[in-house]
Parts: structure tokens; sequence; C-alpha cells
């Protein structure tokens, strides 16, 4: 933590303590810390406090900021600086926190990596120990698939089973119970087959006159696929074909097991449905007929039918259909979430990789994310404080004060005095690849004037693309060389050249201006 100490002045003994984040300092009451005394810029300066660093900034005031004697407009500043302003003497103290760290015997030193991985102790309460268990127990598997495979084909992997495991957790069950409720009415109709054989063929059956029984009705119904009418014993009955046989279909058998096993009374009217392997439905029914001997009704056959009407292989195909129709709609959905969360994920990545460039060019004083992403906020403020080392290693002079960001102007000038001199045609171009100068021969053969394309992109004033093109791609070599000269072709007015460019680099290694040369290829 940061504060300031008046050391000097009207206010002397006066502390101001810095919060993280930017202090505007001034006699305006608007600013974080109001000095109210004559001299001082209502505006006047300003303090950013990033992590253990500290940066000042002086806002243009009018009687200027100096620090430790010397007139800034940035600096760092650091424990013991002393910052002055009219009429009052301003000394930076570092505060450190106190912390209270209560240590306890441990049998074993913790690795911090082990710790780091594994997550230390488990805590104690409910909400706490489930984040930790799918933190630490069950994401290092998901980890470990990660170190094989990249991340977007992961991410592409568990969406897919996001969405396969969704569609089948909703849609299927109702899909199962629209067949479920098909059944039983399909059930329903297969009984009531059975109880009209059953009806027709109930005397037949009791009085053993085989040639009564009728079974036609049974062969013409839609979704009769086979059937077997047979006695208690187990013989056939019908169908003709199989007079007199003994059961051998599982479903028949099965049927017969029922019937002895459930010794049900004359008036017990249950039926055995079942849904077979090969998808059709089982109906077995017990045959009642009237005994004068005994004076009760008691069964005299069994009828057992696999039924599979046409209705029930419509369901199911429908069912099908339905199902495959939400996977696609739900994948083709899933594919669109994925390319949003993809590029909103790698987008911060992106312009934190793009300005730490940036800040090494020169063109930039720290890491500033446009976006909330406070997770990656801990990355920003290592990467600032890093940063700042290396710009604290690179000052010579040891003063604290940043180097002034560095310009292409000097070097831009420097090739235009080379330019005066030359014989051919030459384009000079700027460190984002904007034209700065062009002689007469250059503009004869590309078509571009200086006078209307000066401090533009090449790429936007070269009527060929194709030429723009490959002058950029020789840049970025040269660049990437250190400086030296690259070759390429092109065909310029129906006559090939070749294109030559050299870089010159600045102090942060970093190109600064491009000399691209033209000549012709005999």
């Amino acid at each position: 933590m940061y504060k300031l100490v008046a050391v000097a002045g009207k206010i002397r003994g006066e502390e101001f303590v810095l919060e993280s984040g930017e202090n505007s300092i001034g006699r305006d009451e608007s600013c974080d810390h109001t000095l109210n005394i004559d001299g001082v810029s209502k505006k006047h300066l300003s303090i950013t406090v990033t992590d253990d660093v500290a940066y000042l900034k002086d806002l243009g005031s009018s009687n200027g900021t100096f620090v430790n004697g010397k007139i800034v407009k940035r600096a760092t500043i650091k424990n013991g600086d002393k910052i002055a302003l009219p009429d009052v003497i301003l000394q930076v103290v570092f505060v450190k926190e106190k912390k209270i760290v209560i240590k306890k015997k441990m049998a074993k030193e913790e690795d911090p990596e082990e710790l780091f991985l594994k997550g230390g102790p488990v805590p104690q309460k409910l909400f706490p120990k489930i984040i930790y268990y799918f933190k630490y127990k069950f994401m290092p598997i998901v980890h470990g698939i990660n170190e094989e495979y990249e991340w977007r084909v992961l991410f592409g992997i568990l969406l897919s089973i996001f969405v396969v495991t969704t569609i089948t957790l909703t849609i299927f069950p109702i899909l199962q119970d629209s067949k479920k409720l098909l059944l039983r009415e399909i059930a329903k109709r297969g009984a009531h087959y059975a109880e009209e054989i059953g009806r027709i063929n109930a005397q037949a059956l009791e009085s053993k006159n085989l040639d009564r029984v009728n079974s036609d009705f049974l062969e013409k119904e839609d979704g009769v696929m086979s059937y077997d009418l047979f006695d208690l014993e187990g013989r056939i009955v019908r169908p003709l074909a199989r007079l007199n046989e003994y059961i051998d279909d599982t479903f028949s058998i099965e049927v017969k097991d029922w019937a002895q096993k459930n010794r049900m009374n004359s008036q017990d009217s249950r039926t055995l449905t079942k849904l077979l392997d090969d998808g059709s439905i089982g109906i077995g029914k017990r045959i009642i007929a009237y005994n004068p001997k005994s004076g009760d009704f008691e069964a005299v056959g069994l009828i057992a039918i696999r039924f599979a009407p046409t209705s029930l292989a419509r369901e199911a195909a429908k069912s099908q259909k339905a199902y495959m129709e939400a996977l696609v709609t739900s994948m083709i959905v899933s594919i669109i979430f994925f390319a949003i969360i993809y590029y909103l994920t790698i987008r911060p990545v992106e312009e934190i990789k793009y300005q730490i460039e940036e800040v090494l060019r020169g063109k930039k004083r720290n890491v500033e994310t446009r976006y909330l992403f406070e997770e990656i906020n801990p990355l920003k403020s290592s990467v600032n404080s890093l940063l700042q080392k290396i710009r604290e290693l690179q000052d010579d002079g040891g003063d604290g004060e940043f180097a002034d960001i560095e310009s292409d102007d000097g070097y831009v000038d420097t090739l235009k005095e080379f330019l005066r001199g030359a014989n051919g045609a030459v384009v000079i171009l700027d460190s984002e690849k904007n034209v700065r100068a062009i002689n007469t021969e250059a503009e004869d053969l590309t078509g571009i004037r200086e006078s209307s394309a000066e401090g533009m992109s090449l790429l936007d004033v070269s009527r060929e693309k194709g030429f723009a093109a490959t002058v950029l791609e020789l840049c970025e070599e040269s660049a990437n060389n250190g400086g030296y000269s690259q070759q390429g072709d092109y065909e310029l007015q129906g006559q090939p050249h070749n294109v030559y460019v050299t870089s010159l680099m600045g102090k942060d290694n970093f190109a600064k201006a491009f000399y691209v040369t033209f000549v012709k290829d005999v």
C-alpha cells in the first residue's frame, strides 16, 4: 500500500492513502485527493498504483511536478521519493501490510506445486466441499484429456456429449411414454381378439369337436403375425397346418406356464401381455367354457397371439424421426454456441498478446483489456509488473522516468535523406505500413500519388492488391530478420521487376520504417 505524507509546506503532517488504480490529485474537489493550495492546478497530477508499483503522470499542470528535484511528465515512483508541488513537498511511503500468520506444525512441508494441483485440505462446509471435489477430483480427468487434445477439440466433444445427453434425457422419455400408451391400446385390441376366439370356440373345445373350431378372422386381421390355439396339454388345435402338433413357440410355452402357475377362478379374465424380443406384442389368454357336469365354468384351452400392427411400426419410425430432428436441430444450435463461446474466450487472450507487443514496441505503457473477464485480471497484473521490471532494467538513467515512446518520424526522416539521392523507384513506409514518401519514378511505376497517399496504408492506396500484399509480406520478412533486405518479384506495367525491402530497426528491436525499391528485371 502506498501513501503520500506532506513533509513540508502548509499541510505538513497530512497523509493521503493511494488506492489501487488511478488517484487524481489537485485543487478541484472532484479529485481523489484535494490540495487547496495556491499554485496547485485543478487537476495537477495522477498516481496509478498497480500491485506494488506506482506510476506518476503530470496532468498538464501550470507549475509542473518535480520528483527528487527533477521536473517530470511521467515517472515511476518508489518508497522515499519526494514529489514537489507549489508550497508543499509530499514523500512517497510504501507501507507493508501486516499479516498475522498462524503456523501449524506439519509432519511434512507441502510442495507448492502439489498444493496447486490438489487444492490442499478439503473444506468443511457443504458447498465449498462440492466445488473442491469437482475442481480437484473430477476436472483433473478433463485436464488430462486436454493434455492430449487441443482445447477447441475437447470443448467440441464435451458440447456434443452435452447435446446428446440432454436430448436423450428430455425427448426420449416423452417418446417412450407415447410408445407405452400405444402398446397399451394395441394390447387391449389383441386381448379383444383373444376373447373373441374364446367366445366362438369355447363349446367346440369343451366337446373336443375340433371341426367346429373357427379362427379364420385372425388370419385376416391386420397385425396378427402368428397365433397358437391349443388345449391345456399344449396340443395345437389351430392353425390347421399344425393341427395336433405340440407347441414349440417360446411365447406359447410361456402362456401355458403362466396359466398353470396362476390358478384363476372362472370369473378371472386376466390377460398376459408382453413386449417380445422381435418388437411384436404377445397376447395370451385362457378360453373358458361351461361344464354341465360340474355346473361351473372352467378353462378348456389357451390362445397365444403374436401381434405387430402397422401402427406400431409407424409410431417407431415417427419416434425415431422426431428424435433425429431434435438431435440435428440441437447440434446446429450447438455449433453456433461453440463458435460464440470459442471466440468470446480467446478474444481477451488475443487482445493481451497484441497489447504486450504494443508495450514492447513502446507504443503503450500497460496492458489494459476492454473486456470484463475477472479470471484473467491476475494474469494482466502479473504481465504489467513484468513489463515494468523490463523497462526498469532497460532504463540506463536510473531516475525512474518512463522512456519516451519511440516515434517512427526520426527513422522515416533518415530514409527520406536516402531518397534524395536515389537512382530509381523508391517508396518509404512507416512501421504501420503507411506511405510516408514516394519519388516520381515510383509514382509512374505504381500509379500511387504521394499527394493523395501520404499517411495512408499501402493496401488502401494501391490499385493492385497483389502488389501491396507482396510488399507487405517482404516488410514482415525484413522486420523479422533484423532489418536485412528481402527480395521478391512482381510484374509492374507489364514488365517483371525485382522488389527489395529493407527495414530500419529501432532501439526496441522493432522495425520503424521500410525502404522499398524496384529494379526492372532484364
